[in-house]
């Protein structure tokens, strides 16, 4: 090997160029990570890529650190707590489904954009508490829906060779989602107040999204591992700054067929108490008016599958919670779910 071609070939090693890599491996059911994921993989250049993402969480009952309360329970609790809180109602259960529509379009053979819209649809269920005129032990449900926050930015191939991808997210949010709703339902047309932060749009702030993904493949299937963060910029014009988000994924996707996979994955989710307040929603009403009882620790385990039908990508992943630890009094999460089709063109 002359020293011409050997400088070639270091040169191309180090620029990750596609000429080193098996691209069959990227082109099989577990190319993608499991459907909860994003942030794991890049385009050719001029390649895009559209996909439709469904994801829905489940929360019922109320917990305090690890400990599970009945929703009387989480009243009384409330009475004694600091703040003292659900005077006027206590959460009793809570569906947020979100609809999302992501596109990304390589730019460079190392870099690839995105963006993605967000719609979230919310529900949440409540039981009135002993200070409220509507009656208390009566129960009400609030919904709101509409645009949430937009996310995009760029995901960097750092490394690439044969068997492995690492890949630098840079992105971000912009808050287009709306975090002011006024309801009468709590109090039954007695009085109106916002809707609790829970139930609100988006975060109202810029947010930075950093995280880092390895990928190894191997010729029955592959490992994934990510972290991945979600970092409020200042505080919004309500007053107030939400959770910091932290999670560290790690998953295997194993090759039924070349066309058909099956994935495991374990997630740890930490989130810190919201900064600030929005001088509108009382601490007393209810618990999820509370900035210091937004925080806390999650176990998650992933259950998935993944199908590559004409180079249509579904993607499906059910993921029950294995443990959590909250700050104060909270709505556990049951289970969270996601559906995906991909198609890159």
């Amino acid at each position: 090997m002359n020293k011409l071609t050997t400088t070639i070939m270091l040169a191309l090693l180090a620029c990750g160029s596609p000429l080193w890599a098996d691209d069959n491996h990227r082109g099989r059911a577990d190319k993608h990570a499991p459907a909860s994921l994003m942030g794991d993989h890049v385009h050719k250049p001029g390649e895009w890529m559209v996909e439709y993402k469904y994801m829905n969480m489940y929360m019922n009952g109320n917990r305090v650190g690890d400990q599970r309360l009945s929703d009387q329970d989480a009243i009384l609790w409330g009475a004694t707590s600091d703040p003292v809180t659900n005077r006027g109602a206590s959460p009793t259960e809570m569906t947020h489904e979100m609809h999302m529509l992501h596109l990304m379009r390589g730019y460079t053979e190392n870099v690839t954009l995105y963006a993605m819209i967000m719609m979230p649809s919310i529900t949440m269920d409540h039981i009135r508490g002993p200070m409220n005129p509507a009656g208390a032990g009566t129960f009400f449900t609030t919904h709101n829906s509409g645009f949430g926050d937009t996310s995009f930015g760029a995901l960097v191939r750092l490394y690439y060779d044969d068997d492995d991808d690492v890949i630098l997210n840079l992105g971000g949010s912009a808050p287009t989602g709306r975090i002011f709703r006024i309801s009468s339902l709590p109090t039954d047309g007695a009085m109106e107040q916002p809707l609790p932060y829970p139930m609100r749009l988006g975060s109202g702030t810029f947010n930075a999204k950093p995280g880092i993904t390895w990928k190894r493949y191997f010729d029955f299937g592959s490992f994934g591992t990510q972290f991945q963060t979600d970092l409020p910029i200042g505080h919004n014009y309500r007053g107030y700054s939400v959770s910091d988000e932290f999670r560290l994924n790690n998953w295997y996707s194993h090759l039924l067929t070349e066309n058909l996979s099956t994935s495991i994955r374990v997630e740890n989710l930490w989130r810190t108490n919201y900064g600030g307040a929005d001088p509108m929603a009382p601490d007393g009403l209810i618990s999820t008016n509370v900035e210091s009882f937004r925080g806390g620790y999650s176990l998650n385990l992933g259950l998935g599958c993944a199908a590559l039908l004409n180079a249509h990508l579904l993607n499906v992943e059910f993921v029950p919670t294995l443990y959590q630890n909250l700050n104060g009094i909270q709505l556990e999460t049951d289970w969270t779910m996601a559906a995906s089709w991909s198609k890159s063109f």
